[in-house]
């Protein structure tokens, strides 16, 4: 693995160029670059979630997750190396298993609000699937590119979905109860 920064301001980057994690500089519009920069919105997204009250399980889970992220992010950053294990993968799927079995099963859509921490879980939730699409772009261009990367993102954009309605019921700001359903017109003439 590269060197970590000792020096943040280096002005290499004044020409459009950045310097990926094995040392090659790439034009700052590479789909590399690009994915790597959806991760790192979504961590910091993630991060100030994190400020929140929020529930200590939810709290150790996504603290997790940010390590998670960051392992991708590594692993974006240097063409061909692994850093994000399957072990990760599936403990997005123990956590889906296990928040979405507290949850009333989904009767309509639900729009991205409720509470602060749900609202901020959902807009964690659009920018895991930026990123993913990100990530799929750079897949398809580039072999190297792992499907657990890809595979990652798309279930962590379902847990923090599951999350959100998870946030909206933990009444930890006296707001919680339930998921705010879209107002369809059928649902209007019903």
């Amino acid at each position: 693995m590269a060197n970590r920064l000792t020096q943040i301001a280096t002005r290499t980057g004044d020409d459009g160029t950045t310097g990926l994690g094995d040392g090659t500089r790439v034009p700052k519009h590479h789909l590399r670059v690009q994915a790597m920069g959806d991760v790192d919105e979504l961590n910091s997204h993630i991060g100030v979630l994190l400020a929140e009250p929020l529930p200590d399980d939810v709290r150790e889970l996504l603290v997790v997750i940010q390590h998670e992220l960051f392992n991708l992010g590594g692993e974006l950053s240097i063409p061909g190396f692994e850093l994000l294990k399957e072990a990760a993968l599936l403990r997005l799927d123990e956590a889906l298993e296990h928040y979405n079995a507290q949850l009333p099963r989904l009767k309509e859509f639900i729009l991205p609000a409720g509470t602060r921490s749900a609202a901020l879980a959902h807009v964690c939730r659009t920018v895991a699937r930026r990123a993913e699409r990100a990530v799929v772009v750079l897949s398809s261009e580039d072999a190297g590119v792992r499907a657990t990367s890809r595979q990652f993102l798309n279930r962590l954009s379902d847990l923090m979905f599951v999350l959100a309605r998870v946030l909206n019921r933990a009444n930890l700001d006296g707001l919680g109860g339930d998921d705010v359903y879209w107002k369809s017109e059928r649902l209007a003439r019903e």
